[in-house]
């Protein structure tokens, strides 16, 4: 059984810049947690659109410079927001503020409001992940290669650039969010280091994990290469009932697990964390 690692996320919706900060400094403290999120939207979602809502991207460089130990990341990048080209840029320079701490979360896209608001155009499904796997694989590029050149469907690169490169080599681990089970795990087997599952029941995630396992097959691709990530909304009324519905999950398969802390966040939350929820989950 592979090893578990535990981490928090903190949307940055309806909060601060200092509440986050605060418990992030709290995990980076605190050794049982190997790593911390934020997510990638320009508005609040599932909720008020008019609350506030910090940029993703923006926010982690500055947690990863003020955090020295625990791994960071979006969960996850939304790949229609930025060209692939960008985020490599943003990426490798976030990787070398953190000194190498990283995790490249990566999606297709979803979320209808921002683009149509924001004037961004949001493609058919197919075409986002299609769009997705073609940025995976020109981020790949840029962190290993000096000059790139790529003529894809969707991106072309002529003689491009990423330097200086990511701390780490061949550069910071991909971490893709999604479960569309005709391409986009499709893309998971083909790129992730980690895939974290969209959300729904164990079952639906039982099921999820076989269709991986056969698009890892056909791209002879060993699928316990992949950590299987999910994320568990955390009930600060009921810390044994959040250790158990991240239990069930382990109990499935999932060893990368994430819990989803919603503000306002209570004093001492991540200690509690530590000494409620972690001990009584078992591999």
């Amino acid at each position: 059984m592979a090893q578990l690692s535990f981490g928090i996320k903190t949307a940055p919706q309806h909060t601060t810049y200092e509440a986050m900060l605060e418990v992030w400094r709290e995990a980076d403290a605190t050794p049982v947690f190997e790593h911390a999120w934020l997510f990638d939207h320009f508005a609040p979602i599932h909720s008020d659109v008019d609350g506030p809502c910090l940029e993703g991207w923006t926010t982690l460089a500055a947690y990863a410079a003020l955090t020295s130990r625990i791994r960071l990341g979006l969960m996850v990048t939304g790949n229609t927001y930025r060209h692939p080209a960008v985020l490599a840029k943003i990426a490798a320079t976030t990787d070398v503020i953190a000194n190498g701490r990283l995790d490249l979360g990566l999606g297709a896209g979803w979320n209808e409001y921002e683009h149509r608001s924001m004037g961004i155009p949001l493609y058919a499904p197919g075409e986002r992940i299609r769009r997705l796997g073609e940025a995976c694989e020109i981020i790949k590029r840029l962190f290993t290669q000096h000059t790139v050149d790529f003529d894809g469907r969707y991106y072309q690169l002529r003689e491009a650039r990423c330097e200086p490169k990511p701390v780490q080599r061949p550069g910071p681990p991909f971490v893709i969010g999604g479960s569309g089970e005709q391409l986009t795990l499709r893309v998971v087997a083909r790129y992730a280091d980690v895939w974290n599952f969209a959300g729904g029941s164990v079952e639906t995630f039982r099921h999820k994990v076989g269709v991986l396992r056969e698009h890892c097959a056909a791209v002879g691709r060993d699928p316990s290469d992949i950590r299987l990530s999910v994320q568990t909304p955390v009930d600060y009324d009921d810390l044994p009932g959040t250790a158990a519905a991240v239990q069930r999950f382990v109990d499935a398969g999932a060893t990368h697990l994430i819990l989803n802390l919603r503000p306002p966040y209570p004093a001492g939350i991540v200690a509690r964390l530590a000494e409620e929820v972690v001990p009584r989950v078992r591999a």
